[in-house]
């Protein structure tokens, strides 16, 4: 496997149009690095570029230390799996999986041990010699997996490979893909707009928006230190909560304030607002996770609360989704605890005191929406 170095890649089809704007990227040996964005963030345009389908126009593409720019996608030693599967529908399992080393004269021998242990892998080999037709979705993907494994690659490359399959498959397939990733150690490099797949599959994870990349860290650094307000918003569902605030000093004392809250700034940040020029605006983010019933006992320190009314509640067993309306906005909150989760489904247009857990709070700059105090881990 190899080491896959972006360094200050940029795309344009159109001169001053940047599709990719300034991209510099590391994949280490046997990594598992997940692109992720919202359509049209440049994710995919970013993969085709590793594997020489789109040319670049500036910047340079490494594997293994050695400059790929002007390579020939089958001189790079790179095997992509595609979204819709791309399999020969008049050959079997075991010729599709075959085909890429027949057509560079690989011995029969070879390319019979190499499908075989592959087959094993993926639990193919009952169905070696079926056509696609008669395949389910979760088990041609897995063909098409195989296609690439047999090739023994330097980098394989995934761009969304589990979008055309359904829930329980797309679950299933994920398990399967972390354990291949941990039996063959391999450097993976995979695109999707699903951040349930980002979060669970990547080693690491870069999250791209317009063609820029906003961060790129681990998934848990990620979701509790994001970069920005987009960073923080794509990753998490239900998204997280965000709130019009203002920080005041009066007499020497630090609060935020809004329509419906007046908080004591909490000590983690005081400092950071020494030199303060009051008021100051700012954007409260609160996962929705972290937002629950008052409770005067619940916590050691000093609490606050405020009003807000159930509007819409989703049952999804184990927790609900609760969706409320208050002065500060809309508010989403996540319930896990069995008795509410019983009994919110019959709350709906009360009035709930809830609270937040103040040491869980982001503060974002409303201007340019970067995090005010972003203490993520150097990856």
């Amino acid at each position: 496997m190899a080491q896959v170095q972006l360094k200050a890649v940029s795309k344009s089809y159109i001169p001053g149009a940047l599709i990719i704007n300034n991209a510099s990227i590391t994949v280490n040996d046997g990594e598992f690095m997940v692109l992720v964005g919202p359509s049209g963030s440049g994710k995919s345009t970013l993969l085709r570029m590793i594997a020489g389908l789109e040319t670049i126009t500036t910047g340079d593409i490494l594997i293994e230390g050695k400059v790929v720019n002007k390579l020939h996608p089958k001189d790079r030693d790179i095997a992509m799996v595609f979204q819709d599967y791309a399999l020969y529908p008049h050959m079997s399992v075991y010729d599709n999986m075959a085909f890429s080393l027949k057509s560079k004269n690989v011995s029969s021998s070879i390319i019979k041990k190499r499908v075989l242990e592959a087959a094993e892998i993926l639990d193919l080999t009952p169905l070696l010699m079926r056509k696609p037709k008669a395949l389910s979705g979760g088990q041609r993907q897995r063909v098409a997996l195989g296609r690439a494994i047999v090739r023994q690659p330097k980098v394989f490359l995934f761009d969304e490979p589990l979008s055309n399959l359904d829930a329980k498959l797309r679950t299933q397939m994920r398990l399967e893909l972390k354990r291949l990733h941990a039996f063959l150690k391999a450097t993976i490099i995979y695109v999707t707009h699903d951040q349930t797949e980002a979060m669970t599959l990547g080693d690491k994870i870069t999250v791209l928006n317009h063609g820029v990349i906003q961060q790129m860290n681990t998934p848990l650094n990620i979701y509790n230190h994001p970069t920005n307000q987009f960073v923080a918003s794509f990753l998490g569902s239900p998204q997280i909560n965000f709130f019009d605030s203002t920080i005041i000093s009066q007499n020497h004392h630090l609060y935020i304030s809004n329509n419906a809250w007046e908080i004591d700034m909490p000590e983690k940040f005081r400092s950071n607002f020494n030199n303060l020029q009051s008021p100051t605006k700012v954007m409260i983010g609160v996962r929705p996770e972290d937002i629950f019933e008052f409770d005067d006992g619940a916590l050691k320190r000093p609490q606050f609360c405020f009003n807000a009314t159930v509007d819409v509640v989703e049952t999804l067993g184990a927790e609900v989704l609760c969706s409320l309306k208050s002065d500060v906005g809309p508010i989403q909150m996540r319930i896990s605890d069995k008795k509410q989760v019983v009994s919110y489904s019959a709350n709906i247009n009360k009035t709930k005191r809830l609270t937040f857990d103040l040491d869980q709070m982001l503060m974002f700059d409303p201007e340019t929406g970067n995090n005010l105090f972003s203490t993520a881990t150097p990856c």
